[in-house]
């Protein structure tokens, strides 16, 4: 098979949607095929990945760096080389400007086009113009561009309904995400190495948060949850890896509040191998998000036996099962804090509950691509039986 991965963020700019057109692109080209992700780009950054990126103009997207804005139809060569390329079926995980383009070339070459819903576009638009009325009106465009696709993708069952409260009513499909990482044989030597990094004691409790610097995640109700467990005496370090919008508000938030002998702010970590390490040394994996869909990184965090914390009845919280796989808390800074501190009180239940973390939780990504490529030959076949009966789809100019 000969697939195209388009997205709107990718390497140097690393989200968890890069993450998974990363991820489908190594796998799909190591196991089924030619693979190549197509992106906006990146001034200054050179790509060294095992497949083809092919990258189209962009500019900066001035109210959420570090992310560009694609400008695709200004440029015609990137649109040329694709329409060279034999596509056997295009997969798209954005709406916007790579989207777009998968579309059209989608219908250019009369091949499945298959976009994969992963983000509350609601809130991001709500973020940004401060409007209702505004916000559902992006939503309606975005829920045009899925309804114009041959099948729309979830990532779980949470991701599911939202599309639906959303208005969407075509084909969708639940396709799971997974993660890279393997559990690690050397998890002492990883806690030792991160412990001498950052000089934290060995006994000291870890707290970790991986993603976005946004409010959107619930960091500043995490924040004010560490302030609590400070005023109460509780020992601990907390991990914040990631950048974003909110990083500048966030560390003058962790400074105020007098955490700051307590709090390690280590940026964007494109390193796999220490974000590994990362989670190695974690004992609690801390995500209160009720943004995010289903969080590859607490998949990362479980291959690490580094259990979850996340506010109950969020999607985050979907496979997890409280006090057997992860722990629950509510959406507020007490609860937080209590939950935080009942925990650490009890390591032996602690312990368990990342072994069961690992067991019923992670997924290697190369078990999901497996599973996407056989529904990607299915809808390969599907189609070609639709264009032969039909006539082919319509061209978008």
């Amino acid at each position: 098979m000969v697939i195209g991965q388009f997205n709107d963020s990718y390497p140097p700019v690393m989200d968890g949607v890069a993450n998974v057109t990363k991820n489908y692109a190594f796998w799909l080209q190591k196991k089924y095929g030619q693979c190549y992700v197509v992106t906006p780009a990146f001034p200054g950054y050179r790509d060294q990945d095992p497949f083809p990126v092919i990258r189209y103009s962009s500019l900066p997207l001035v109210f959420r760096p570090p992310y560009r804005l694609g400008c695709p139809q200004l440029d015609l060569k990137v649109q040329r080389r694709l329409k060279q390329i034999p596509f056997d079926l295009i997969h798209t995980h954005s709406p916007f400007s790579s989207g777009q383009l998968a579309l059209k070339i989608a219908r250019q070459k009369g091949i499945p086009l298959v976009a994969t819903f992963h983000s509350k576009f609601y809130d991001d638009f709500k973020m940004v113009v401060k409007a209702e009325n505004l916000a559902w009106l992006g939503v309606k465009q975005v829920i045009k561009f899925f309804s114009q696709v041959d099948t729309v993708w979830t990532v779980s069952q949470g991701t599911a309904k939202t599309l639906r409260e959303y208005g969407y009513r075509g084909r969708g499909e639940i396709i799971r995400n997974g993660t890279e990482f393997e559990p690690p044989v050397d998890r002492e030597a990883r806690r030792e190495a991160i412990n001498q990094q950052l000089h934290i004691n060995p006994t000291e409790p870890v707290f970790l948060f991986v993603g976005q610097h946004v409010w959107q995640k619930n960091v500043r109700m995490l924040i004010q949850a560490l302030q609590l467990l400070d005023q109460r005496g509780v020992a601990f370090r907390m991990i914040f890896a990631g950048t974003g919008y909110a990083e500048a508000e966030m560390k003058e938030l962790v400074k105020t509040g007098g955490l700051a002998d307590k709090v390690h702010f280590l940026g964007c970590v494109l390193d796999r191998d220490l974000l590994k390490s990362l989670y190695a040394r974690a004992d609690l994996f801390l995500f209160p998000s009720v943004y995010d869909n289903a969080p590859i990184v607490v998949r990362e965090a479980a291959a690490a036996k580094c259990p979850a914390v996340v506010v109950a009845g969020s999607n985050s919280a979907e496979e997890i099962i409280d006090n057997v796989n992860g722990f629950l808390t509510e959406n507020d800074p007490e609860s937080l804090a209590r939950r935080l501190q009942e925990i650490m009180d009890h390591p032996e239940q602690l312990a368990k509950v990342g072994e069961e973390a690992q067991r019923t939780i992670y997924r290697h990504w190369e078990q999901i691509i497996d599973e996407v490529a056989a529904r990607y030959r299915e809808l390969i076949q599907d189609f070609k039986k639709k264009t032969t009966t039909f006539g082919p789809i319509p061209v978008v100019k």
